[in-house]
């Protein structure tokens, strides 16, 4: 692909940054100049929503301004995982080296209970937390966002959500990716949703068409004019009561005033002298990165080289572990104690590799969640933004699945989330993802899902160093592991970190997913004769980061969607 020229196509694919005078919507071939830039930096999911980000910071607004106006943007220009009835995880670090996390996850209503996904056998009822009301948590997003710009925000609300009403209202030419999406997810519209007909068209998508959304428009506008209480009261929030009721969902108004955002400390370790500043509990991307990278930080990756057999091998081993513990020990720390000092002990993750064998794989089901003295017993998107005072945020949010439960908010005009699924159903029964889980992670009122989103910051010698994150469910946490030792370890400039293939396994089932062309023949053998089945597809992902160099803001955007990278 020549650097210089990229045609914009889809909500995910890859779009170079830069200084232009041009309309986004209209897909037209852009040319742009791959930075690096000083001054600011929107690496996210949609051109026109990078766009909208870029712009805030070029008015003066900070990088959580941009954040709060790229939000709303994705809520419009892709439905499949942008949202306002979602929720997410983000990481700030401002420019004197400060941090903080906001955990704006969404919650179980509070008519939820433990056993409400099993039949009178007790067994999971099919589609039950994915295709139906009681499917959807307590919408997050919006409080997230309120909260972040009432603590860090410089511009004014109103600013910062009017960009959104505008391409809500006026409409945006969608991309060949966003025409496949909407068409693949048009059946589903329509039984899930009897007299709506957002999304839907008489005929087939086609890349170039316009997609006009006014009763979202609506919703934003309320949004904009009262904040908060434009989504968790008022006409909204009894248009989502209407919804959950006509549907037989759990979600009340009660539950909507009750929501709040929290801010978390962020968890903070080290690999061979970066800091990693990423995000906690009830997160487990942050506890499974830093185990992951403490479990192959003495071996000579660099030496063995980018997908070679001994690092992924190595890489394998580690995850089969740490996913093993997430299975077990990770959850709502509001409801459980997260033993979150003891699973980052280095001599607790040393002790966890001591099994792994160079000659054979290790069955997983020889593998447990590891035990410590005194401890009792999908669709989602990412954006990183640094803006011109180095303050930096990575910020992950999601649906869960694609477009969510496919469930739209009659007369509001957005989907709702299926994050139920999240939870774990019954013990060791696997989610959508195929994660299985326990009494950590059981359904209780008022409780925060675990989730897999690991937004990350790194610092190099005290100094902002990179900002890096993906959707992609349980892959989230190895396609962010991966990107970040293809720079460190593997010398890799930030788009290349980015575009590389990848391969992700979680312990269960006990297969590596690669991509294809990921692994070299000579490797693929190797592997396989030690015991290792490897599957090509299953691997999620489209990071979207940012790397500092001496020479300025270096983006990378991912190249399997529309990824947009842009700065100034």
């Amino acid at each position: 692909m020549n650097r210089q020229y990229i045609l914009i196509q889809t909500p995910t694919l890859l779009l170079v940054l830069a200084f232009f005078q041009i309309s986004f919507a209209q897909g037209q071939t852009v040319k742009n100049i791959d930075g690096p830039y000083h001054n600011g930096m929107v690496v996210c999911a949609t051109p026109s929503a990078s766009k909208v980000g870029l712009e805030i910071l070029k008015k003066g607004g900070n990088a959580v301004d941009a954040v709060v106006a790229v939000q709303f943007a994705l809520a419009v220009t892709y439905p499949e995982a942008g949202n306002i009835g979602g929720g997410g995880f983000m990481v700030y670090r401002n420019a004197r080296g400060e941090s903080n996390t906001l955990d704006f996850r969404e919650k179980a209503p509070a008519a939820a209970s433990a056993n409400m996904y099993l039949d009178s056998a007790g067994n999971v009822i099919p589609d039950m937390s994915l295709a139906t009301h009681q499917a959807s948590g307590v919408p997050g997003s919006v409080d997230g966002m309120a909260e972040a710009h009432h603590k860090y925000g410089k511009l004014k609300w109103a600013e910062l959500v009017q960009p959104a009403i505008d391409l809500a209202h006026n409409g945006f030419a969608i991309s060949k990716k966003l025409a496949g999406s909407l068409n693949w997810g048009s059946t589903q519209f329509k039984k899930l949703n009897p007299g709506k007909t957002y999304l839907l068209k008489d005929t087939v998508w086609k890349e170039g068409d316009l997609l006009v959304q006014e009763d979202l428009a609506k919703t934003l506008t309320l949004i904009r004019d009262k904040g908060r209480d434009g989504f968790y009261a008022g006409k909204v929030a009894d248009e989502i009561a209407d919804e959950m009721k006509n549907g037989k969902g759990l979600i009340s108004k009660t539950d909507l005033l009750n929501y709040h955002s929290i801010w978390r400390k962020a968890i903070t370790g080290n690999y061979k002298g970066f800091k990693i500043i990423t995000m906690p509990p009830p997160s487990s991307g942050g506890i499974a990165l830093l185990q992951l990278l403490h479990s192959v930080e003495s071996y000579p990756l660099h030496r063995w080289g980018y997908n070679r057999d001994s690092t992924v091998q190595l890489i394998v081993e580690a995850e089969r572990r740490v996913y093993a513990d997430r299975s077990k020990y990770l959850g709502d720390p509001d409801f459980y104690k997260v033993p979150v000092d003891s699973l980052l002990k280095p001599a607790y993750i040393e002790g966890r590799m001591k099994s792994f064998n160079w000659n054979a794989a290790t069955p997983s089901s020889s593998i447990q969640p590891g035990s410590f003295v005194g401890y009792e017993s999908d669709q989602t998107t990412h954006y990183s933004i640094i803006d011109s005072e180095g303050n930096a945020v990575s910020i992950t949010t999601t649906l869960n699945g694609s477009f969510g439960s496919k469930i739209f908010v009659g007369g509001a005009g957005f989907l709702l989330n299926n994050e139920m699924d999240d939870f774990s159903a019954k013990p060791g029964v696997p989610n959508m993802f195929g994660l299985v889980g326990g009494k950590a992670n059981s359904i209780q009122p008022g409780k925060r899902m675990l989730s897999s989103m690991t937004p990350t910051i790194i610092e190099k010698n005290g100094k902002l160093f990179m900002v890096v994150g993906t959707p992609g469910g349980s892959t989230i946490i190895t396609s962010v592991f991966q990107t970040i030792l293809n720079v460190i370890e593997f010398d890799q400039d930030m788009q290349q970190a980015v575009t590389s293939k990848r391969f992700h396994h979680q312990w269960l089932p006990d297969q590596v997913n690669i991509e294809k062309d990921a692994f070299d023949s000579a490797t693929m053998e190797k592997l396989q004769q030690k015991g290792y089945k490897i599957i090509t597809g299953g691997v999620g992902g489209r990071v979207d980061a940012i790397l500092i160099t001496k020479d300025g803001y270096q983006g990378g955007a991912d190249p399997r969607g529309d990824d947009s990278k842009m700065g100034y």
